[in-house]
């Protein structure tokens, strides 16, 4: 292959850079297209993200145009950068933090209500520094979006409960979901807006502050309460709300599910989660419990503390955890062969076993994807290894390894989450009477 340098003497045209579409919902893929380049140019296709936090995160990946002088993201191949092959996101889901940035980042949107800006460029060349020094040939400024234009977003103070409420355009009614987040504590909402974006009113509940958990002495009725405030909106099919949990939101999920006398729920998503669940306690004293088996963590060759150990071996003791025998809804189990956190593989080994045994096979969908940590997110978001965490018993600030790797945990974020979507509607949106207008 012979490569040409791009110079002002040869390039009478300049490079036309495309992005479509420029406004996009993080869940939708975009098309990355150069066109005008001579044939046989190699050039560098560059991401760039100003974090609320102040970060710059990039991703690139190195082309060589063809012979009508292109290059198509979606369908070329990227002969190295931060990802290689064809990858028609890379540009966002291989981002990471500019070199010389801060240790343990992770990238979260927390204003839902504006776009993650990405700024896509192309360079002459196959570069891998130096590209906020460098004149690009073309850029082009792209939006991400969580919230869709018509979504509503509600702030939620009732009942002792916190959180946000976000509901779809159209007159609905439309099914429900209770959105929980883990041990990090805090309000998260960009899930939930994105839920309600494909057509579900979706509360992000808010349970405890951020580095808190330890006196945040929640019962159980916290989240029944939550659920019934989604249930008993005006916009919501009472019958049709489910529950949708990551990390200790997915442990709370099977407990509701499990236990619960007051609220059924309809369905459950549980991603990266255990079945750890003393009988009689609350969210404070099962984390005391866990405290207790601090001596199990391991620490890595970088300095990243690993939990997953924590929570093994897996209890036979009924008493100790979530009985899953008494589960009666759908369950859609997610989880990461890689997961470092916590031991989520084998507590779903358990609860598929348990649910065997009460003859609810049918009731449970697995999905474990090789190679992929804790934290899976909506799709082609950056993947976090690992990433600064505050442990709420010593307010000590730790780096946590979460797991994975970047490729084979993209993959798995793109495929859980279409899954995921098909999973609601198949158990929210399964019959004509209680399908929305949307």
């Amino acid at each position: 292959m012979i490569f040409r340098r791009l110079s002002t003497m040869a390039q009478t045209v300049p490079p036309l850079l495309s992005v479509l579409p420029t406004r996009a919902m993080v869940d939708e893929k975009i098309k990355v297209l150069v066109e005008n380049l001579p044939a046989g140019s190699p050039v560098t296709l560059h991401s760039l993200l100003h974090s609320e936090d102040k970060d710059y995160w990039e991703a690139f990946a190195h082309y060589v145009s063809d012979q009508r002088g292109t290059v198509s993201v979606a369908e070329d191949l990227s002969y190295g950068g931060t990802y290689a092959g064809i990858e028609p996101m890379g540009l966002l889901w291989s981002m990471r933090p500019v070199p010389g940035s801060r240790k343990g980042l992770r990238l979260r949107k927390m204003d839902v209500r504006s776009p993650m800006p990405v700024n896509i460029s192309v360079y002459s060349g196959h570069i891998a520094e130096g590209f906020r020094e460098k004149p690009p040939l073309a850029s082009v400024l792209t939006e991400r979006w969580y919230m869709a234009p018509g979504v509503r977003r509600v702030d939620i103070n009732e009942r002792g409960v916190r959180g946000t409420l976000f509901i779809p355009p159209g007159p609905g009614p439309f099914p429900g979901l209770m959105d929980m987040w883990g041990g990090g504590g805090g309000l998260l909402e960009y899930r939930s807006a994105l839920l309600a974006s494909r057509g579900y009113v979706s509360l992000a509940l808010e349970y405890f502050s951020p580095g808190e958990l330890q006196t945040a002495n929640l019962q159980f009725g916290y989240f029944e309460t939550a659920f019934d405030i989604v249930k008993d909106h005006p916009q919501v099919i009472p019958d049709r709300v489910g529950i949708f949990g990551l990390s200790l939101g997915s442990i709370i999920a099977l407990k509701l599910a499990a236990e619960s006398t007051l609220i059924k729920p309809r369905c459950c998503v549980c991603v990266s989660g255990n079945n750890f669940f003393p009988r009689g306690s609350t969210i404070t004293s099962m984390h005391e419990m866990m405290i207790k088996n601090a001596h199990k963590t391991r620490v890595d060759e970088n300095d990243h503390h690993i939990w997953r150990d924590l929570s093994l071996p897996i209890s036979s003791d009924l008493s100790e955890k979530v009985d899953a025998r008494t589960i009666n809804c759908p369950m859609l189990l997610v989880n990461g062969l890689d997961d470092q956190n916590t031991a989520a593989v084998e507590a779903a080994d358990d609860v598929a076993l348990m649910m065997h045994e009460a003859g609810k096979d049918h009731l449970l969908t697995r999905l474990h994807y090789p190679d992929t940590g804790h934290l899976i997110e909506p799709p082609y978001s950056p993947h976090f290894r690992a990433t600064k965490f505050i442990v709420s018993s010593t307010k000590a600030k730790v780096i946590l390894l979460w797991g994975g790797q970047t490729k084979p945990h993209s993959d798995a974020q793109e495929d859980s989450w279409r899954k995921i979507l098909t999973f609601l509607q198949e158990h929210l949106y399964s019959s004509s009477s209680a399908k929305a207008k949307l």
